[in-house]
């Protein structure tokens, strides 16, 4: 947790009004947190919302990003920086705060939603789900952003059978990725992206769970030489607002911040497509195989995946169970 000092200094500093002179109204300076680089896809789509916001708002809501965790929080500490307005506004990743609700790691369940389209029609039963959840932590999400699907970096093809992963010591995200590839017979080992290329480049990995734009960013193809094309699970980032900091604005800057949110996020998605195509292309460009799994392959990992579907819904219980019922039906899953 981030320090009681810290909270304190950045509750008094990070959050506040300027009067100006002449005028009627207050302009509103947001500090956005998040812990990824500036040159991050998702980053770049945050500081396009700010420029689109603070035009829209004549001025009045600036917000101005701050990337690479600049401002003293991680990752798994965001929602709740949010809520107690140690920050007004964040990028947060969502399976990260699966410590507070289960619900907000349902994306990562493996192969449920499997690629962009999929998800889609998962967030339609999410959705609601998570507007109410931000709710009753003190905040509003303002757009959702998927990062590409999860593939599988490794020393070898896995495009035939599952069990090609058998004992590779493989890098996860969260508990879900760690679960799943212990059922596989891999040797899932859970650990931050900081460590992940020292741990390939001294052996202690030969294997990466991740998107496309983080094989391009750790160089993969120095130290494994395929890409098994998986597309095994699916993460979001959500910018969210403190309530208390949205209801001070007037209801038709709320209005206009709220119209441009509901524009971007349909492009922002786009742009993640883009950004998985041209990873790709950038990963073969500099000699990594791409594996694309046999049916029999994406079988066997939906069987091992559903009965995690079902184990989450049962332990998780209502609304998961239904979201995921609903989802299962048009989706034909």
């Amino acid at each position: 947790m981030y320090r009681p000092l810290l909270k304190y200094l950045l509750a008094i500093t990070l959050t506040f009004v300027i009067y100006i002179p002449g005028t009627a109204h207050a302009v509103e300076n947001w500090d956005m947190s998040t812990v990824l680089p500036a040159g991050n896809f998702q980053v770049k789509n945050a500081v396009r919302f700010a420029e689109e916001v603070k035009k829209a708002t004549n001025g009045e809501v600036v917000i101005t990003v701050h990337p690479g965790g600049a401002l003293g929080l991680k990752g798994p500490e965001s929602l709740i920086a949010v809520r107690d307005g140690v920050v007004p506004i964040a990028d947060i990743q969502m399976n990260q705060q699966v410590g507070e609700n289960t619900f907000w790691g349902i994306e990562s369940l493996p192969y449920l939603a499997g690629g962009y389209k999929q998800l889609q029609i998962l967030q339609k039963y999410t959705r609601p789900v998570f507007d109410k959840l931000a709710k009753d932590y003190g905040q509003k999400i303002l757009y959702i952003v998927p990062w590409p699907p999860q593939n599988v970096f490794a020393s070898v093809a896995a495009d035939q059978s599952v069990s090609q992963l058998k004992g590779i010591k493989l890098r996860t995200i969260d508990k879900n990725a760690t679960e799943f590839f212990k059922r596989i017979g891999a040797a899932p080992i859970q650990m931050p992206w900081g460590e992940v290329v020292p741990a390939l480049a001294t052996g202690a990995l030969n294997g990466v769970s991740t998107s496309s734009s983080s094989g391009v960013d750790g160089k993969f193809w120095e130290f494994m030489g395929y890409m098994n094309q998986w597309e095994w699970q699916m993460n979001s980032q959500m910018v969210n607002v403190n309530l208390e900091a949205w209801n001070r604005l007037k209801p038709e800057t709320q209005k206009a911040i709220e119209d441009i949110a509901k524009k971007l996020e349909p492009q922002f998605w786009d742009v993640s497509r883009a950004e998985d195509e041209r990873n790709i292309k950038t990963l073969m460009k500099n000699g990594m195989k791409i594996a694309v799994p046999t049916d029999k392959v994406k079988a066997d990992i939906a069987k091992i995946g559903s009965g995690m579907w079902d184990e989450y819904a049962s332990s998780a219980g209502e609304p998961a169970k239904s979201v995921i019922a609903s989802y299962r039906k048009e989706a034909g899953k």
